[in-house]
């Protein structure tokens, strides 16, 4: 990337610049770390790197299953190029097992495993807190079509279905995941963003104690213990399965 890459937008956790090609931008990953609603906020050197090398290896692991995803090809340590999409503004929730706001929002106890994953839509806007959706209320506020929401559905499940087991191939357990889609320039649907620890929750299965260990950003969220060391974990073991595979 050079001085000339236009910055087209600035989020929480990532840039987005212009490429030479319009069908193009280069996905530039930060070092910043944020959770509720960007209410709690710091900086760990090393994030943005790790953040990038883990999307770009899971990214690439979809493709591998035919999963469409924006990813094109890596760019730097920290960004990569991917696919001009326009963004769909809805973030798809699934949950495998009940953590976090599910368990604050319900009677559902926390480690409650779902016998089928749960799908939750939540509106991408951070003025309205990023509110939890119905179908209905999909439909009526319009931002996607009947068959787009099918397909999503049908892609996030899939992924989900790879990606447990992935995970559970490196001794983690996948208890939730946040995954956003877009439509690219041939107005195909594809998964977009990112996925990282940022935006999923992993338990190390290698814990012995009986006790949750995360290893995602649950650890900045509670002050549970050392962000970049769990995300090295987690680069380190998908490194390994890679290479051994």
């Amino acid at each position: 990337m050079n001085k000339e890459n236009k910055l087209i937008y600035e989020g929480k956790a990532k840039k987005i610049f212009a490429h030479e090609d319009p069908e193009k931008v280069i996905i530039e990953f930060k070092d910043d770390a944020t959770a509720f609603n960007a209410m709690k906020k710091s900086k760990y050197e090393g994030k943005g790197k790790l953040n990038c090398m883990i999307s770009k290896n899971i990214f690439k692991h979809l493709m591998s299953y035919d999963i469409p995803t924006h990813y094109i090809n890596s760019s730097s340590d920290i960004s990569f190029i991917g696919q001009k999409l326009e963004i769909i503004p809805l973030e798809v929730v699934v949950r495998n097992i009940a953590f976090g706001s599910i368990c604050k929002q319900t009677n559902i106890k926390p480690g409650t495993k779902f016998d089928n994953p749960l799908i939750d839509y939540y509106l991408k806007n951070d003025e309205l807190n990023d509110p939890l959706l119905t179908i209905d209320r999909i439909k009526l506020i319009n931002v996607v079509k009947t068959q787009e929401l099918f397909d999503i559905n049908k892609i996030t499940l899939k992924i989900n279905e790879i990606l447990s087991e992935f995970f559970l191939n490196i001794q983690l357990k996948l208890v939730d995941f946040k995954v956003e889609f877009g439509r690219n320039s041939s107005g195909h649907i594809v998964l977009g963003d990112e996925f990282s620890p940022d935006n999923c929750r992993l338990w190390d299965l290698k814990a012995n104690n009986g006790k949750i260990k995360s290893l995602d950003k649950d650890l900045f969220r509670n002050d549970l213990g050392d962000l970049i060391e769990a995300y090295n974990e987690i680069n380190t073991r998908i490194q390994n399965f890679i290479s051994s595979t």
